[in-house]
């Protein structure tokens, strides 16, 4: 192998030792997972911050609504969605995208933007 300019085949080992080399987790696994995986929902059932807060007119303690059932403003401003990255794994940044498409309300997404912080590869 590697004779004649041949490619010389990677085994499975060698290929997840690189891919963990180049990008600090295993891309070689993040390139198995589906780009619509589904997520459990880790929001806290309770806030644990006694703090008082204000929203708008209304003064509440962080307490007073757990972090699922807080309701919040029917009007909200969009934003932009900056996501910046430097040698990713396609792989997770396009995760990240989907994630943030598939779960964030489409009415409060003006734009997604990714910044690509000078890759070299």
């Amino acid at each position: 192998n590697g004779e004649q300019g041949k490619a010389f085949p990677l085994t499975e080992t060698d290929r997840v030792d690189q891919a963990y080399r180049e990008n600090g987790f295993n891309i070689y696994i993040s390139d198995q997972i589906s780009l619509n995986r589904s997520l459990p929902d880790i929001r806290h059932a309770n806030n644990y911050n006694s703090s008082l807060k204000s929203f708008g007119s209304h003064i509440a303690r962080a307490d007073e609504a757990s972090c699922k059932t807080k309701l919040y403003a029917e009007k909200l401003p969009n934003t932009s969605i900056i996501i910046p990255f430097h040698n990713e794994g396609w792989s997770s940044l396009l995760r990240t995208v989907h994630s943030v498409l598939n779960r964030s309300p489409p009415q409060l997404i003006a734009e997604v933007i990714l910044v690509d912080d000078f890759s070299d590869k």
